[in-house]
């Protein structure tokens, strides 16, 4: 008789097993479009010439763009961190009328599509706009703007989440032995929350560097950051090995600063008691930190009601005539399809990566979470940790050219089917669905599965009774995230969207491409519908609070 596999061998075909399905869905859908476009760079008529990296970096334009790319995403984060750390205490620490919808509508920018976001800063910026006097429509300052508006939210949900769950012992003790709030700050909360404001510092950069939407509406190819000149070398110039060098450098600074946030991002121990501080009524002191989260919510909202405004306005007087032409293929057939159609294909879209990148997530957040017995498990979990991370911020470009370059013989031969694109939004939201569950799971304390486990339930029943109370909640909300997210992709999406069934963003790049108040009006009206639309989303995503891309 064959003896029974012993509890190691049993565990280690388990996470095996969960695992499987994820990676071989990444490695088809992500790591072998990725490869496929760097390969296609690397093997130029055949042979292997790796100097062309070197060749391709040392380009002028090429310094020009790395040092834009790095200069804007630091100065973007800067200044994300500098507006969102009072937010985060107000939101978390302070009890005022309105908290949750002000909350609520810092949350939104986030999810807004970069396409919006970008015609949102340029309305408000041009000729015509409020600020047009200004002189920043096209400049660098708008596009700093512009990625600020966008991240800012992350500042606010990884700091504020992490001040909120802040053991209120040690800074009792401190100011009980003298030391003045100031001291108190300076030398407990702070110290307590670098980690949080570290983490969320090197996120923002990471998405402030892969800006495409907002860096390519507002500077076209005058500013190109990495992500954008990926676009233009493969597009425009069809400049493969510079695309492929400029995709190697980017998923190296990726890499490292996944691997960064990673080890700064810590979990809480359920087992630890903590007392917590209640949130408290606004006193005199905290005036000064209202102020701020005022200051920044004019910032997120004077932008979206200058879309809502131009997106009312037709030769000058009030009109909903921009809406009405939704239905129309826009001045001099700028489009095939009208823009209501797009929206419903979008919406169709939206639901279908929703799905897949819940169905995928789950299965990752159960592995990663999952209590280890050894060192080697746990640096197995760790490694998967790390792998389904990468499609946060590898060039969505990248993976959309890739997709075309290596998804167009059998048995792979998928270029005429609808399935490139949800799947390809599914993988962008694929991290933060992941990083919404993995903090809930581990909360679970296993000890509880062992109980129920001695107590006769099988897995199955011990999920159902110990982790599903918990995770329904954080899984209706990374459902909210994923849609809200796949609406306004664009990246991936712009090579792969055809001309007869465009997403709305890909609809709104055409337009303000093509010349006519018509066909801008059109587009400032499509951005109110998709920004409405992700925002009441988000709305519902706020009432169910869970962390969200705070987990990142």
């Amino acid at each position: 008789m064959r003896p029974a596999a012993g509890p190691a061998a049993t565990r280690a075909l388990t996470l095996a097993g969960l695992a499987l399905g994820p990676v071989l869905v990444l490695g088809v859908f992500f790591v072998l479009p990725v490869t496929g476009m760097l390969a296609r760079g690397f093997w130029a008529d055949g042979s292997f010439d790796p100097g062309a990296v070197a060749d391709v970096l040392a380009r002028p334009r090429v310094h020009r763009v790395l040092w834009f790319t790095v200069w804007s995403a630091s100065a973007a984060t800067a200044l994300s961190v500098l507006l969102g750390l009072p937010a985060a205490y107000a939101l978390h620490r302070l009890d005022f009328p309105l908290r949750r919808l002000v909350r609520a509508a810092l949350l939104v920018p986030f999810v807004l599509p970069t396409v919006v976001v970008g015609v949102a800063f340029k309305q408000l910026l041009g000729e015509s706009g409020p600020l047009g006097g200004l002189g920043l429509d096209g400049s660098p300052v708008a596009i700093v703007l512009g990625l600020t508006f966008f991240n800012v939210s992350v500042v606010i949900r990884v700091v504020g989440g992490t001040w909120e769950s802040l053991d209120r012992r040690p800074a009792e003790a401190a100011a009980a032995l003298g030391a003045s709030p100031a001291q108190v700050f300076r030398t407990v909360t702070l110290p307590a929350l670098r980690p949080a404001i570290v983490s969320a510092a090197s996120v923002v950069f990471l998405f402030c560097a892969a800006g495409f939407g907002v860096v390519l509406t507002l500077g076209g190819l005058r500013y190109a950051t990495v992500e954008t000149e990926i676009y233009l070398l493969t597009t425009n110039l069809l400049d493969l090995q510079g695309a492929a060098a400029l995709s190697i450098l980017q998923l190296v600074v990726v890499t490292v600063l996944l691997a960064v946030a990673g080890r700064l991002r810590a979990v809480p121990d359920p087992s630890v008691s903590r007392d917590l501080a209640p949130v408290r009524r606004p006193r005199a002191a905290d005036v000064p930190v209202l102020g701020a989260t005022a200051v920044l919510l004019l910032f997120v909202g004077v932008p979206i009601a200058t879309l809502v405004s131009g997106s009312l306005r037709v030769g000058g007087a009030w009109s909903l005539g921009n809406y009405r032409a939704l239905t129309t293929e826009g001045s001099e057939q700028a489009l095939l399809v009208p823009v209501t159609e797009a929206l419903a294909f979008s919406l169709r879209t939206a639901v279908d990566a929703t799905w897949m990148s819940l169905l995928l997530g789950l299965l990752v957040a159960v592995v990663v979470t999952r209590r280890s017995r050894s060192r080697a498990e746990r640096r197995v979990r760790a490694t998967l940790d790390g792998f389904f991370m990468l499609p946060l911020g590898v060039s969505a470009v990248t993976v959309g050219f890739g997709f075309l370059i290596t998804l167009d013989r059998p048995p792979l031969d998928l270029r005429d089917t609808a399935l490139l694109v949800p799947v390809a939004q599914a993988l962008v939201a694929l991290p933060l669905v992941v990083r919404t569950l993995v903090p809930v799971l581990h909360s679970v304390d296993d000890r509880q599965r062992q109980a129920a486990a001695s107590l006769g339930a099988g897995p199955l029943r011990a999920v159902l009774t110990v982790d599903l109370p918990v995770v329904w909640r954080p899984l209706l909300a990374a459902a909210g995230f994923a849609f809200a997210v796949s609406l306004g992709e664009f990246g991936a999406t712009s090579f792969l969207a055809r001309d007869d069934r465009p997403t709305v963003p890909v609809v709104i790049f055409r337009l303000i491409g093509h010349p006519g108040a018509m066909n801008y009006g059109m587009a400032l009206a499509a951005s109110v519908v998709l920004a409405a639309t992700t925002a009441l989303v988000m709305l519902a995503v706020e009432r169910l609070r869970v962390p969200s891309v705070g987990a990142l």
